[in-house]
């Protein structure tokens, strides 16, 4: 009994020392970016025009899930139909992905794809986090094999032309059969791994277009592209080319990930955050 309430005192203490050195990073994180200008009524859903101090108490997680949401209610996000739910996991890949070194140093950008939503709605989103802005929300196809109006089935077979689930690397662009056109890394095994062997690429399409699901209730679908509109792609390859974070989601369709870890993703905004304050 002794040996154990030994080791429980040795826990707890080396809990706060963590505690006491993550959350300065955190809260001065969260008070130092753009997030901290006034959050409005309408946006955060408070009474009052001023962010509220993360308390000294709360823990980093609890800071950490205060940053996202502060990042989520710049963005308009909810407004434009983005779940939190989902827009956390792609932040929390997102630092991950930094923390691990396989993001570009010089782009700040997180594109989201919610297969959650049919195809029929804007499902696409580039986020600029370094403005807290959305360059781009817009229409996206999926794979032929993967669903009608809605995607529920997914691979990472070559020829199965579904769309595979989960974060990618963006690389570089390229001429082929669609055009102008930007080649995906695939970063979780088991889910995109075999991207670059299947094609799995950002280009234009034709049936990705408001007209197409005028007369066809849907937008066409690709073998596995995450297939933009002709109008758009030119300038979203531009924005999003060279190392940036893709991350497609479908809630409830067994998809886990290494790049979905909050530690390391915390990590990832305490290093940013001493990397500011030095610089």
């Amino acid at each position: 009994m002794h040996q154990t309430s030994v080791i429980q005192r040795k826990r707890k203490m080396m809990r706060a020392r963590v505690a006491r050195r993550v959350l300065p990073f955190l809260a001065s994180l969260f008070l130092a970016t753009p997030l901290a200008t006034p959050v409005t009524k309408s946006m955060a859903g408070g009474t009052g025009n001023e962010v509220r101090m993360p308390n000294v108490a709360t823990s980093p997680t609890a800071v950490f899930d205060m940053k996202l949401r502060a990042t989520y209610d710049a963005l308009g996000a909810e407004q434009q139909g983005l779940k939190f739910e989902t827009f956390a996991k792609a932040m929390t890949g997102y630092l991950n992905l930094r923390e691990a070194g396989q993001l570009a140093d010089d782009k700040q950008l997180l594109t989201v794809v919610d297969f959650d939503l049919p195809s029929t709605e804007k499902r696409l989103w580039v986020f600029d986090l370094a403005t807290n802005q959305t360059k781009f929300h817009t229409l996206v196809a999926h794979g032929h094999n993967s669903g009608e109006n809605e995607a529920t089935n997914f691979s990472n077979t070559d020829q199965s032309n579904m769309s595979s689930l989960g974060f990618y690397a963006t690389s570089k662009e390229y001429q082929g059969k669609h055009g102008r056109s930007l080649r995906l890394e695939g970063l979780d095994e088991g889910f995109n791994t075999n991207a670059a062997a299947r094609s799995v690429v950002m280009h234009g399409a034709d049936y990705v277009s408001e007209d197409f699901i005028k007369q066809n209730g849907r937008l066409g679908r690709s073998l596995g592209c995450p297939a933009l509109p002709m109008d758009l792609k030119d300038e979203i390859i531009d924005a999003v080319n060279g190392g940036t974070c893709l991350f497609i989601n479908k809630s409830n369709a067994g998809y886990d990930s290494k790049y979905l870890n909050q530690e390391a993703a915390i990590a990832a905004l305490v290093s940013t955050s001493t990397a500011a304050n030095q610089s």
